[in-house]
């Protein structure tokens, strides 16, 4: 069976995410609690992906998948994103994360200090470590429709959906991704790094399976399916980033350059202008979305035709007054007041979308167990726990407010309050909040009918009982940009 040689016009890009505060707050110091929590969270996670992450391991001839990469040369344990050399003269500090070497901050702001800039105006952070998948092909919906429970039915072309790849026999969360529609049967996706390997053997498997149900004929054309290594990926957040990204768009045409008609989970395909007069040689896919809870974009940049076109749009960017650079504390502190989950630390295989919180991810066309749209991984667990999770769970992630004092970190015990003993769950993330002026919150799993809000239980920090409040999530109002 041969390899299908021909790379979709999107893969090539031709159509187209340790200063410290000295500000006190209950008598702690805050921003020496977040230096502390950084580092026990950066050093877990060095430890979980440093085995590297070879994209050799899991290619599949017979599937007709290519690594859109100039690269054949062997990887090191630790990676480097297109952008390693800016962040570095941009004086950031670099930490391993999920087999890359990312930037924990930069000098020039402190922690809390990016985390609030990017809530009052504009912060740019290097995503490129995530993997971005392009699946094309008349079976690309049946695909998708079956590893994951998005209504990809009713979703438009250049329209996104939040969703989760999902175990077949479990049902549980393999990795949480956004799939887009670009065409009828053109979809991109973008998946984790620290699950690259898991991510890459599990698609392998299953895109092999659904080939071998098809037609001998027509199972060398039915699904190509691309890892774009040849893009990097930049996440523009916060209020001020239309204002800055606006500007810069090459106006083709009036509609496509006019950003106050792109809403929250949209996407276009469109060419920025430089200073000198020249714009990007390939249209950059341009996504309002993020991981904020701020309005923001997602701006996938194809390296195939100029390999310093990464730097080039960062620098435009960077530009602007409003917008400085930001890396991943700002970004996980953003992401856990907006209530969102971490892999690896708030999902696992170990839950399902029910059970995680997440079982909106499922369709509301997909939840009739008789109906033919039902059939995909997982369905005959997480369909009866949609259907009755009184009777069907046993836990539920939630958010906590936690009374002053050290912040419950991840893996903290929560306890009954009355007997400071019993154990009821765990807390999975958890820090003082920069927005909320340092009030420690945290996000866990919790024993079923123990999840309402208001329910008030313990938690052992530092071996202290701690009160928590199960509160609702997310601790700060959405802005995602609706028009």
């Amino acid at each position: 069976m041969k390899t299908v040689a021909r790379v979709p016009q999107f893969a090539r890009g031709g159509v187209f995410q340790a200063r410290v505060s000295s500000r006190c707050w209950s008598g702690v110091t805050y921003g020496a609690q977040l230096s502390r929590h950084y580092r026990q969270i950066h050093g877990d996670l060095t430890v979980r992906y440093r085995q590297p992450l070879t994209a050799s391991t899991t290619l599949g001839k017979p599937l007709g998948l290519r690594h859109a990469s100039s690269s054949s040369a062997a990887e090191s344990d630790i990676k480097r994103t297109q952008f390693y050399d800016f962040h570095v003269e941009h004086k950031g500090k670099m930490v391993p994360f999920a087999g890359y070497a990312m930037p924990l901050q930069y000098a020039d702001l402190s922690h809390v200090e990016s985390h609030k800039w990017t809530r009052e105006k504009a912060s740019l952070f290097d995503v490129s470590h995530m993997v971005q998948h392009h699946i094309i092909g008349p079976g690309a919906r049946d695909l998708l429709m079956k590893i994951t429970p998005a209504s990809l039915d009713s979703l438009k072309d250049n329209h996104s959906t939040l969703s989760c790849l999902l175990d077949e026999s479990t049902g549980g969360i393999v990795d949480d991704t956004v799939v887009t529609r670009l065409g009828p049967e053109s979809f991109y996706f973008v998946t984790n790094a620290g699950r690259r390997k898991e991510d890459l053997e599990f698609l392998t498997k299953e895109i092999e399976a659904f080939r071998n149900s098809q037609d001998p004929s027509k199972r060398d054309s039915v699904i190509n399916w691309t890892i774009l290594d040849n893009r990097a990926l930049v996440a523009l957040q916060g209020p001020a980033s239309a204002n800055a990204l606006q500007p810069l768009i090459k106006k083709e045409t009036s509609a496509d350059a006019d950003l106050s008609t792109l809403h929250f989970g949209q996407c276009r395909q469109l060419h920025l202008n430089f200073p000198d007069g020249s714009s990007t040689p390939s249209r950059l896919l341009i996504s309002r979305t993020g991981y904020t809870g701020e309005d923001g974009f997602e701006i996938s940049i194809p390296t195939d035709s100029d390999a310093n076109l990464p730097r080039r749009v960062a620098e435009l960017l960077i530009s602007n007054p409003d917008v400085k650079l930001a890396g991943l504390a700002a970004r996980d502190s953003l992401r856990l007041e907006a209530g969102m989950c971490l892999y690896g630390h708030d999902i696992s295989l170990s839950e399902t979308p029910p059970v995680a919180g997440l079982g909106w991810v499922v369709g509301k066309d997909r939840r009739d167990p008789s109906s033919p749209l039902s059939k995909f991984n997982g369905a005959s667990t997480i369909l009866p726990q949609l259907a009755s999770p009184a009777k069907t769970l046993t836990r539920r992630r939630v958010g906590f407010t936690v009374e002053g004092g050290a912040p419950a970190r991840e893996g903290a015990v929560i306890v009954d309050l009355a007997d400071g003993k019993t154990e009821v769950g765990v807390v999975t993330s958890g820090l003082p909040s920069p927005t909320l002026g340092g009030t420690n919150i945290a996000m866990g799993y919790i024993k079923q009918g123990l999840h309402k809000k208001g329910t008030e239980v313990g938690i052992l920090v530092r071996k202290k009982l701690r009160k928590a409040t199960v509160t609702p999530m997310p601790w700060i109002e959405s802005k995602f940009y609706r028009g």
